[in-house]
């Protein structure tokens, strides 16, 4: 019942048609090869205190010994490894390991370049929860 509530606050219609497509594909490459994590959509939100900005709250989920394509997030996001491992490198950082119940936060438009399952035999799950602006993608690759 909320969630129907919420629809018309965060444009469903626009947000699904623009957005939720790239969001949703299955890992594309197979196992341990780049491509694109499954991602589920659990909240967005306008927030009516910030104007001009909605939050998001997804998880991710990465096949084992998958990893992503490099990309950048328009705004703030904070990683939280609910299962499994993953390796996360920020542009001109170390690479760090996550295990479950750590944390991480990038900031808006720093360059993602690693993010990998550890594992080769178990899925890795993220909660996160990021920032835009109104009608943003939450998620771009990177260009080359």
């Amino acid at each position: 019942m909320l969630k129907l509530a919420l629809l018309p606050l965060i444009g469903a219609a626009a947000f699904a048609g623009a957005v939720l497509p790239a969001l949703a594909h299955d890992v594309a490459g197979g196992h341990g090869a780049p491509g694109q994590e499954r991602r589920q959509v659990l909240q967005e939100q306008h927030l009516p205190d910030v104007a001009g900005r909605t939050g998001h709250m997804l998880t991710v989920t990465f096949a084992p010994g998958q990893t992503s394509v490099p990309h950048v997030h328009p705004g703030s996001v904070f990683a939280y490894v609910l299962e499994g491992e993953v390796e996360s490198q920020m542009e001109g950082e170390q690479p760090v390991r996550y295990k479950a119940g750590q944390s991480w936060y990038e900031a808006p438009n720093h360059p993602h370049v690693l993010a990998r399952n550890t594992s080769d035999r178990k899925p890795a799950k993220l909660l996160v929860w990021l920032l835009t602006a109104d009608g943003e993608a939450p998620v771009s690759p990177l260009k080359k």
